[in-house]
């Protein structure tokens, strides 16, 4: 299932994104949230409810946030083969972790503002992991048992300030630099073997364009790895990494950081396409 988050008359409601279009559970008389519904609420009854062709759906969806609670926002950093190449960097011995603060995640749709006291301000296009089970210490072979689900994510970032001390905080976590969305894919209908195709465009204009087959640590190494240090928990958020073709790489070229009035889309194959417009 492509499950989702929207707002109706300033609440908050579980949707299904179908063929059809986005279908309002909450509206249908379903008593789930997704909160719920990621710490492992039976799906059987959604899944039919959803299948219903009569009920309506959603002309215009306002997306909000892809978990209801937002916990712990975990980061991979140089995690594609060509990104770290282009960036000179080595290809890491394992994977390169950072946080984000809750304020940093945002839905689909959702403006960011881009802070005028400062100017490199960088796209990446990430799959990003939804947890579904509580995860430590656990073993490469089971940590995929722990995946809720899939979606897309932007881990924007001001390379300035990124560079500026020995972690990457501060250039990573201001008020909205973290857009989800718009819908999880479930873990069973994602295959996450497979390469997946990641892009992302600003105002029209494809600047990435890989496969996550590229990845150094694959999801499951992730989700192991981060296990043994951080206590992870249902609705937890991994970013996993960008492939190149970030404005970092061509940061001389005019016009490659972003800034306000900029569209980026992130788009990842079997996902969808999340949007956001600098502010």
């Amino acid at each position: 299932m492509k499950l989702c988050n929207i707002l109706v008359d300033g609440a908050c409601h579980l949707a299904v994104e179908t063929a059809r279009g986005v279908v309002d559970m909450t509206a249908a008389g379903c008593p789930l949230t997704m909160d719920e519904v990621i710490a492992g609420a039976d799906r059987a009854a959604l899944a039919a409810l959803a299948a219903d062709e009569s009920l309506p759906v959603v002309a215009e969806p306002v997306w909000a946030n892809v978990v209801d609670t937002v916990g712990k926002l975990v980061c991979v950093g140089l995690n594609y083969v060509e990104h770290a190449r282009k960036t000179n960097h080595p290809i890491p011995e394992y994977p390169v972790l950072f946080s984000k603060f809750a304020n940093a995640l945002v839905p689909a749709g959702a403006s960011v503002a881009l802070p005028a006291w400062e100017t490199t301000y960088d796209y990446e296009a990430e799959l990003v992991i939804v947890i579904g089970k509580a995860a430590w210490g656990v073993s490469e072979a089971e940590a995929l048992e722990h995946v809720f689900g899939y979606t897309c994510g932007n881990d924007l970032s001001c390379r300035d300030s990124q560079s500026r001390s020995g972690q990457w905080l501060i250039g990573k976590t201001m008020p909205g630099f973290g857009p989800c969305g718009p819908v999880i894919v479930t873990a069973d209908e994602f295959d996450i073997a497979k390469p997946h195709t990641i892009r992302s465009y600003v105002n029209g204009e494809r600047r990435q364009d890989s496969l996550t087959d590229d990845m150094i640590f694959d999801c499951a190494k992730i989700v192991s790895y981060a296990s043994h240090y951080i206590a992870l928990e249902p609705g937890d958020l991994i970013f996993t990494g960008t492939p190149s073709g970030v404005a970092l790489e061509k940061k001389d070229e005019p016009g490659r950081w972003l800034k306000p009035g900029d569209v980026v889309d992130i788009e990842i194959g079997e996902i969808g396409t999340l949007r956001n417009t600098m502010a």
